[in-house]
C-alpha cells in the first residue's frame, strides 16, 4: 500500500497534523496567569481537574494511581489545534526544574512562538521580567530569533518571519 506517508507492513498511518505541546508545571494556576499576562496567550480551556476512571484508563500506565491532573489550554485564538497545554499532576511530587537543562538534551527541547516584531516583543517581555537566554536577536535562515525560558524552566524560541505569508521553515 502506497500513500505518500509512513506505511507499515500491514497498514498505512497518516498523521493529519500536530495538535499541542504540553508543559508540566508545579502550579497550573500560576502558569496560566504567567502565559496569559506575560506572553499574551488566550485561555481557550480553563483550568480543569481531570480524575476518575476515564483519566485512569488513559494515563494509568504512565502515572501511579490515583491519576489526577489539572490542565488548561492556551493559544493565540486562531481556532487551530496548535496550542499550549499546561499540566499539573497534584498527586505526584515532581523534581525541581533543572537549572542545567540545555537545548542539546535529548527529547523535546523548546517551543517555537511567532511574532510580528521581535525587537518590540522582546523588549516588552524583558520589561515583564522574562529571563532571556540569548544576549540579543539573531538572523538565521530568513528568521529573526531570540530565546527565553519561563519560570518553570521551559525553553521558547521567539521567531519573526521575513516573509509572513510563508511557514517559518520556508523562510530560507
Amino acid at each position: 500500500m502506497q500513500c505518500g506517508k509512513w506505511c507499515g507492513a500491514e497498514s498505512c498511518a497518516v498523521l493529519k497534523g500536530l495538535a499541542h505541546t504540553a508543559v508540566c508545571v508545579a502550579d497550573v494556576d500560576a502558569a496560566v496567569r504567567w502565559y496569559e499576562t506575560v506572553l499574551g496567550l488566550t485561555v481557550i480551556w480553563p483550568v480543569t481537574l481531570m480524575d476518575g476512571a476515564d483519566i485512569q484508563r488513559d494515563m494509568g500506565e504512565l502515572i501511579a494511581p490515583p491519576v489526577a491532573l489539572r490542565a488548561a489550554i492556551l493559544g493565540v485564538g486562531d481556532g487551530s489545534d496548535r496550542v499550549l497545554e499546561v499540566i499539573e499532576y497534584p498527586n505526584v511530587e515532581g523534581p525541581p526544574p533543572r537549572v542545567d537543562a540545555s537545548v542539546t538534551d535529548h527529547g523535546f527541547t523548546h517551543v517555537g512562538l511567532i511574532c510580528d516584531d521581535i525587537a518590540a516583543t522582546r523588549a516588552g517581555l524583558e520589561m515583564k521580567g522574562v529571563e532571556f537566554l540569548t544576549g540579543g536577536i539573531a538572523e538565521i535562515a530568513g528568521l529573526r530569533t531570540t530565546w527565553f525560558r519561563d519560570p518553570w524552566g521551559n525553553v521558547f524560541i521567539l521567531m519573526e518571519k521575513g516573509e509572513p505569508t510563508k511557514p517559518y521553515y520556508r523562510q530560507f
